[in-house]
């Protein structure tokens, strides 16, 4: 009897969780500076080189159902006349049902707005726009009209249900700005942004009310400080506070880098996200390439229930230099 309530238990949550999904709650990582331009657009273009490609997966709650797979790639182009211009997607794939939410998206970040007695304060503008797809597949889903009535077993024969629509493809917009202290050999640097996504309230049509359904608005706040504690050590304590429709995310964290040797740094650290999880996380810089795993420890209820179902990412990330390496930036690319 245990046994049926558990798998009854996990069976309802699975449920809500999809459901969630579909009333448009947007993917999100853990290790989400990696994918700059879901974060905020305004980080276009901010890091110390010409060009910057990046790669993340995510895999979670693979002790529920299926598990929920969320690869992401993105790259981005600075430009000599303070523009900046970048690409990307990301897929999360959920469920058993092939439920899929597709992005891709083009941005574009200002980084002409200086101040302060040196022009080391900067403040950046970003704009994105693109493309949501969102799908589903009927015969990879279980229906109750499948079932036989005389024996109660379960028959993939017996036909389904059918549905006016699979799939839905909507444009989309965001915009966002950033705040960065990038003062060479200063011992704290303070950024801090503000993002708003879905500024066109794409169609939701996989909504009960349909065509009348909208996704409703993403507001990202994030920030951070990198504090130098010798010339070979930095600790970088961040939050990021996230908000949509009636959802919202906390998360507090902090990561610390080490020079290990002239062409590798370490860096270790955790993010615990306020409700839901613990995020350990460790990561590897060598020369231009960073190298980053992290592993959400969950702690919530559902966690409990689904006997410790927990996520993990991975990502890779490397930059591409034309021209001469610039000191004041290099502080703005926190891991966490």
């Amino acid at each position: 009897m245990k046994r049926i309530l558990t798998k009854t238990s996990l069976a309802l949550l699975t449920c809500v969780g999809s459901m969630n999904a579909l009333q448009a709650q947007d993917p999100h990582y853990t290790q989400y500076y990696i994918y700059p331009s879901w974060l905020n657009p305004a980080l276009t273009g901010v890091f110390d080189g010409d060009v910057r490609v990046s790669g993340i997966y995510r895999s979670q709650w693979g002790n529920v159902s299926a598990p929920y797979k969320t690869p992401g790639i993105s790259a981005d182009f600075n430009t000599a006349k303070h523009a900046a211009f970048g690409v990307s997607a990301l897929q999360q794939k959920a469920g058993d049902g092939g439920y899929s939410y597709t992005t891709a998206y083009g941005s574009f970040a200002y980084s002409g707005v200086r101040f302060g007695k040196e022009g080391y304060h900067h403040l950046n503008l970003g704009l994105q726009a693109g493309l949501i797809q969102k799908k589903f597949d009927p015969t990879k889903a279980s229906f109750g009209s499948q079932y036989n009535p005389v024996t109660g077993d379960f028959d993939p024969g017996m036909a389904g249900e059918t549905f006016s629509r699979t799939s839905s493809a909507s444009f989309d917009a965001g915009a966002g700005v950033l705040y960065f202290d990038g003062t060479p050999g200063k011992k704290m640097n303070l950024f801090a942004g503000f993002s708003v996504s879905h500024l066109t309230r794409p169609a939701d049509k996989f909504m009960a009310d349909g065509e009348n359904a909208k996704l409703a608005m993403r507001y990202t706040f994030h920030a951070g400080m990198r504090i130098m504690l010798n010339e070979r050590l930095s600790l970088t304590p961040n939050v990021l506070y996230m908000r949509q429709a009636g959802a919202q995310e906390k998360m507090i964290g902090a990561y610390m880098q080490c020079r290990a040797i002239e062409t590798t740094d370490v860096m270790v650290g955790a993010n615990y996200r306020l409700g839901d999880a613990l995020s350990p996380f460790v990561g590897f810089n060598y020369r231009d390439w960073v190298l980053g795993a992290s592993y959400d420890i969950n702690t919530s209820d559902l966690g409990k229930i689904a006997r410790g179902s927990s996520s993990f990412e991975v990502s890779l990330s490397t930059v591409i230099r034309r021209k001469v390496k610039t000191e004041e930036v290099e502080f703005i690319c926190p891991r966490l």
